[in-house]
């Protein structure tokens, strides 16, 4: 008989499960903020379990290092005192570029995502010239798509180049659109026979950077917007997950019963103990 997997429970609040737990591990985007303003209740309900509960650390798919995502909270509005510390997947693209020690480098993606390399000695050049890819998402991710690159990954793929991506997350919500990121350039160079290395969510390697934030933490929740990155990484790990319903999936979640949130991991091959719309405490 095929075992089923239990229904996940249906929140109206972070407090029915926070006393489980002695941190959090947080998504960002979509979760304290959608691109264009903070989720004020959100950034409370992590404050409450600071102050409460244990450490909060959150754990973005940002490719920038922290200052960068602190100075985006602050044109945003997002509480800077309701977490602990913030780990990314640039913060460990630009350990693994430190280890690689690349002479040249081709970046793809815009220049605010430079604080991944600043300060390296790493020369950047054209695809003609360079020794390996740095992926942080596209040029301009307001008007352009993955198909936009197709002749860059294809000279990319002639030359045999390895790409670094650092953000595995293929869309994002900016505002009330869905934005392309630099996953799915490196979906797209992989479907040509490209060779890519991934940083951040679902690749269990972050989460090495995320205990060394919560050190004595014993029992951590991971909370996100994402069936393939935040729950599906929280799973590959042995974390509880906590689904947050209107973010990138909003448009799948037409209701929030037991059922339909069942099927909906199902399909994604992901589980999850807790659902809710959006994060309260």
């Amino acid at each position: 008989m095929k075992h089923q997997m239990p229904l996940p429970q249906l929140l109206t609040g972070l407090s029915e499960i926070a006393h489980d737990y002695d941190a959090l591990v947080c998504d960002v985007w979509g979760v304290l903020h959608n691109g264009s303003v903070a989720m004020p209740d959100a950034c409370a309900a992590l404050k409450r379990f600071r102050e409460t509960q244990g450490r909060v650390v959150l754990l973005s798919n940002a490719p920038r290092p922290k200052r960068d995502v602190e100075a985006m909270f602050a044109r945003l509005g997002v509480a800077l005192d309701c977490y602990d510390e913030i780990v990314t997947s640039g913060i460990a693209t630009r350990a693994d570029l430190e280890r690689r020690r690349p002479r040249r480098m081709f970046h793809l993606g815009p220049e605010r995502d430079r604080g991944i390399f600043e300060g390296l000695d790493i020369e950047l050049t054209g695809i003609a010239d360079a020794e390996i890819v740095l992926n942080s998402g596209l040029f301009d991710d307001d008007v352009e798509t993955p198909e936009d690159y197709r002749d860059r990954l294809a000279q990319m793929k002639a030359r045999g180049l390895l790409m670094l991506c650092a953000n595995p997350d293929w869309v994002v919500q900016r505002g009330g659109r869905l934005i392309h990121c630099a996953g799915a350039l490196a979906d797209a160079y992989e479907k040509l026979g490209g060779a890519v290395v991934y940083y951040g969510k679902p690749m269990p390697a972050i989460y090495d950077f995320v205990r060394a934030a919560a050190p004595r933490a014993r029992r951590m929740l991971a909370i996100g917007d994402g069936l393939h990155t935040d729950i599906k990484g929280a799973n590959a790990v042995g974390l509880d997950a906590l689904f947050i319903a209107d973010g990138i999936h909003g448009e799948e979640v037409a209701e929030m019963t037991q059922g339909y949130m069942a099927a909906l991991f199902a399909k994604a091959g992901v589980t999850a103990r807790a659902a809710m719309r959006s994060l309260l405490w």
